[in-house]
């Protein structure tokens, strides 16, 4: 899958780009390539959709003032830590013939009877995967079926994902992925509630005698 997105080149650098956030435009730079980095602008809502659907590992094509076509990943986005806003985007320009080593989330789907019928609890022990492809091969996302675990016993490791054609992946074979854990007994809760319990004890008072002994050092300086 490839994706087309517009963008100019952008003139305003440093604080100024807060002119360009007011008037929906988010301030982006290209790196790679054989040209230095590349500061661009980009509408805000055209790219919160491409975002949407490309993540940070889906091929897109992108344009710059109407022309010079660059083949790009999402490398980095910046947030507004209040509003999570998107201000400010950094591309990867890549080569088209030569591999690239990404993380690719892993979507789970499926039935698995060790929850629906023993009322296990699934346990994803992993979120992303790490590949390698050509960046028109490299899947915007990897999907696990967890159909195969029927009993607590069962494991879905790396070695048995089902990975599009030229990709490759690049973690141990048998590392585990996803399985499903036995549901915890009152007993188990209980137990669990009280070592929480212990801990946050333990907590308050290593910071009650921190307190004390700030507090003799600030006096012991004003003497």
């Amino acid at each position: 899958m490839t994706l087309e997105l517009k963008s100019k080149k952008r003139e305003l650098l440093g604080k100024k780009v807060k002119s360009l956030r007011k008037r929906g435009v988010v301030p982006a730079v290209v790196y790679g390539g054989k040209e230095a980095a590349l500061p661009i602008e980009l509408d805000a809502k055209e790219f919160g959709r491409i975002f949407k659907t490309a993540g940070e590992t889906t091929l897109i094509k992108l344009s710059i003032d109407g022309e010079n076509l660059k083949n790009v990943l999402i490398h980095d986005i910046g947030r507004n830590p209040l509003t999570d806003d998107i201000n400010h985007v950094d591309f990867y320009e890549v080569k088209m013939d030569e591999k690239i080593t990404a993380e690719t989330p892993l979507i789970f789907f499926g039935d698995s009877p060790a929850v629906s019928d023993l009322g296990g609890i699934l346990v994803k022990a992993m979120q992303e995967i790490k590949v390698r492809a050509l960046p028109a091969d490299l899947p915007h996302r990897i999907e696990v079926d967890i159909s195969p675990l029927a009993t607590f016993d069962d494991n879905i490791l790396v070695k048995d994902i089902k990975l599009p054609e030229g990709v490759e992946v690049l973690e141990n074979p048998d590392t585990s992925v996803a399985a499903v854990a036995q549901p915890r007994s009152e007993a188990e809760l209980e137990a669990l509630k009280g070592e929480v319990e212990e801990k946050v004890e333990e907590v308050k008072v290593e910071t009650e005698e921190k307190v004390k002994e700030r507090e003799a050092k600030k006096e012991k300086s004003e003497e």
